[in-house]
């Protein structure tokens, strides 16, 4: 056996394993607990933990080098481990959103290799300075968080495609944020944004741009040259 899946089960205490397993999907349980021999199983591909009532890992997630995609979204998490950004095989996606986090830690920008990053519905205000680790990215989604300002270094996610931040406090955007010529999608709604960095101009791609519920936001004169390029804006 290669594959386990035990969702919406009712398990309210860890299953026993077999040996072997490449895929785990416990979701919609009720676990309260991640035993540490789970690390044990260093074949593991695709590790789904998500909506249960976990609040912790035990030490050694790091040894799950095969793992591609991580989903520890919708628990009850007020932290995550550093271990995360050793995950050298997680390329495809990572899901911590829904939790109660309220830092982001700078080890994960480690992640090299990562496509996909959802890290909704938390309590973060602020972001690593340096994001530039993350190179591969393609979709951020940080929407529903308290973020109050983007770094600089947010430019430097160059295969970036989607970018999502609908209900936080920003009230600017860097100007950086021009650089990431392959921006597809720019969610901006309900945020507190008064205005936009010309930069934004630059980013040929953009198809969409949702700009909704900024309530004090005064619209850039070049914006309706912009929309008329081809990028439908949302107001």
């Amino acid at each position: 056996m290669t594959a386990l899946a035990l969702s919406g089960q009712g398990l309210t205490e860890f299953p026993v394993l077999p040996p072997g397993l490449t895929r785990l999907d416990l979701y919609q349980n009720s676990l309260s607990a991640v035993p540490a021999s789970l690390w044990e199983h260093t074949e593991l591909e695709v590790l789904n933990l998500a909506t249960n009532r976990l609040s912790s890992l035990p030490p050694g997630i790091s040894a799950l080098k095969s793992v591609h995609t991580l989903d520890l979204a919708h628990n009850e998490f007020a932290s995550l481990p550093d271990e995360l950004g050793e995950l050298a095989g997680l390329t495809e996606y990572l899901y911590v959103g829904d939790n109660r986090l309220t830092a982001f830690p700078s080890a994960w920008c480690r992640l090299g290799r990562l496509r996909y990053l959802g890290c909704t519905d938390n309590r973060i205000t602020a972001l690593p300075s340096d994001l530039s680790g993350f190179s591969s990215l393609r979709e951020l989604r940080l929407y529903r968080n308290g973020l109050t300002a983007l770094p600089e270094s947010i430019g430097a996610l160059g295969a970036l495609r989607e970018l999502h931040l609908r209900g936080n406090r920003l009230t600017s955007l860097p100007a950086s944020i021009g650089s990431l010529g392959e921006l597809r999608q720019l969610d901006l709604r309900e945020n507190l944004l008064e205005t936009l960095p010309g930069s934004v101009a630059r980013l040929s791609k953009l198809d969409k741009l949702d700009l909704r519920w900024n309530k004090h936001f005064r619209e850039p004169a070049w914006l309706r040259d912009f929309e008329e390029a081809g990028c439908m804006v949302l107001r």
